[in-house]
């Protein structure tokens, strides 16, 4: 094979694998996967009408979901690395797909609930595997490509998932239109599975069995001493046939994140003792870690990683961002719809530019980001902040009566700084990160993500009810507008409060001057 060919080859098998093919199987689950965050928003209205739900089930047919993908992330992404990715992926595509069938069927706001946290496990297993294969089977600029179309799928999914929901419902109707956006991951996850099972390299998972798992260990030790993050040798033998899964460190961890997100999707008032356990957890999850490895054990998370300053500031930038900047779509939908009277449909594809945009941002800042992308964080939060500025002026246009399109143009900028953002630090995250810990590295990264979204959306949206909340049906409608347009206006001031701290971030990891590449070495 050339050093530019598509094809590789792996120890074990003698077949012959296509990089591109493995991207597509990756990358069309993982836009199922967003697309049921992203296009539910919209769904919600029809949803609590055609199961005469409460408004608090109507609040888990949102969280949960988010919920349950973001405390397995991380122990799947290790899971993967040790016992196989494409394993793990097969998985949790299967659970992922029979939960959205069942979510379809749902007849009561319980059942449609418990499926939601179905599917978001299954979402959560396969999700960090992405990012761990894509650690695993590319390389310097077929690496940085391969992250941009996974960027350019994000953003697509992501800006598509409204436009496809809101299609449903007007096309089927209330009653079942919404279910038909469930239900049309199950074909297309079958679809998924069969083309796993073709194109992804099973290779651990066929070597993993009984006496071969003492090799695999080894193959792991040596992979995490060659990637400069050493594990220590292990003092005696008596474990050399069983692999180090950590699960006291994975339950920990789980817990952590558990109770750093249930705060904030709770209404009792005992929920923020939560807040209290989850440090107390993560303490513990943090010491138990550290002594772990250092009794020769293989920990859940080396936090040896966190020496890379390339994934240790590309982490908090993306924490800072994704505080605010989920938000925007979820108050500027609710501001389109209960503000001015817009429907589903219309506030979907009012999106569509911001969508091609950032597919646009996300394809080119792949070919980029290997030599700029610190530069391009830079600048892509620096738009960010101005084009907030732009939506925000532009939609007060809104309330004297102009069309929606008049906010189109600063939904372009939006886009574009989206998927120069998300592509440049996701690749800048990995670029040091060795092969062997990618799952685990990819599950860290996106929980993050998911914790600072829980956490941002509940502030931000709370904000935004507080200031709906006295809006009088005695109101003029252009009075009632314009108060609806306040409440847009303060929403998107905390946000770009939020991305201000990560921008902050940004330049300082711009003029940091100790970064060195090692994930040749993995």
């Amino acid at each position: 094979m050339t050093k530019n060919s598509p094809y590789f080859t792996v120890p074990g098998s003698e077949r012959t694998y296509d990089r591109r093919k493995l991207l597509g199987v990756l990358l069309i689950p993982l836009a199922m996967a967003l697309f049921q965050v992203s296009s539910v928003n919209n769904l919600l209205p029809a949803i609590r009408i055609g199961l005469a739900a409460s408004s608090s089930s109507i609040q888990w047919v949102l969280s949960g979901y988010a919920l349950a993908v973001g405390i397995i992330l991380v122990a799947s992404g290790r899971l993967g690395d040790i016992f196989g990715r494409s394993g793990m992926f097969f998985l949790g595509l299967v659970i992922f797909s029979l939960g959205s069938l069942a979510c379809g069927f749902a007849s009561t706001p319980g059942q449609l609930n418990a499926m939601r946290i179905v599917q978001g496990l299954g979402a959560g297993i396969y999700s960090p595997q992405v990012t761990g294969l894509i650690q695993q089977y590319f390389t310097g600029r077929d690496k940085a490509r391969a992250f941009g179309y996974m960027g350019l799928v994000v953003s697509m999914s992501v800006a598509a998932g409204p436009i496809l929901s809101g299609a449903f419902v007007t096309w089927i109707g209330e009653n079942n239109g919404w279910r038909w956006s469930f239900i049309i991951n199950a074909p297309l996850g079958v679809l998924g599975l069969v083309f796993a099972a073709l194109f992804l390299p099973f290779i651990k998972e066929r070597r993993h069995i009984e006496k071969h798992t003492c090799d695999i260990t080894a193959q792991y030790l040596d992979e995490s001493t060659k990637a400069v993050m050493p594990t220590p040798v292990r003092r005696s033998t008596k474990h050399a046939t069983k692999l180090d899964l950590d699960p006291l460190g994975m339950a920990l961890l789980c817990l952590t994140v558990l109770c750093l997100m249930l705060p904030f999707m709770l209404t009792h008032t005992w929920r923020w003792l939560l807040l209290i356990l989850a440090f107390i957890l993560g303490g513990l999850w943090y010491t138990w870690e550290k002594c772990y490895k250092a009794r020769g054990h293989i920990p859940m998370v080396d936090l040896e990683m966190f020496h890379l300053k390339s994934f240790s500031f590309s982490v908090g930038i993306s924490t800072f961002q994704f505080l605010g900047t989920t938000s925007v779509f979820v108050i500027l939908a609710m501001y389109l719809q209960h503000g001015l009277g817009a429907s589903a449909l219309e506030v979907g594809l009012v999106g569509l530019p911001n969508a091609l945009a950032s597919a646009v941002a996300a394809l080119w800042t792949g070919r980029h980001s290997l030599e700029h992308g610190r530069a391009i964080q830079v600048g892509a939060l620096s738009l960010m902040l101005l084009s907030f500025g732009a939506l925000v002026f532009s939609a007060w246009f809104l309330c004297e009566g102009a069309p929606l399109w008049v906010i189109s143009p600063s939904l372009v900028a939006i886009g574009l700084s989206f998927g120069c953002m998300g592509t440049a630090n996701q690749i800048t995250a990995m670029l040091d990160v060795p092969s062997a810990h990618g799952g685990t590295a990819g599950g860290i990264y996106q929980t993050t993500q998911r914790v600072t979204t829980a956490i941002g959306n509940a502030v931000i949206t709370g904000i935004f009810f507080a200031l709906t909340a006295g809006i009088s049906t005695s109101l003029s409608a252009t009075n009632a507008q314009r108060q609806w347009f306040l409440a847009f206006t303060a929403g998107m001031a905390t946000i770009a409060l939020m991305v201000a701290c990560s921008l902050a971030i940004a330049i300082a990891f711009y003029r940091h001057h100790g970064h060195h590449t090692v994930a040749s070495k993995a």
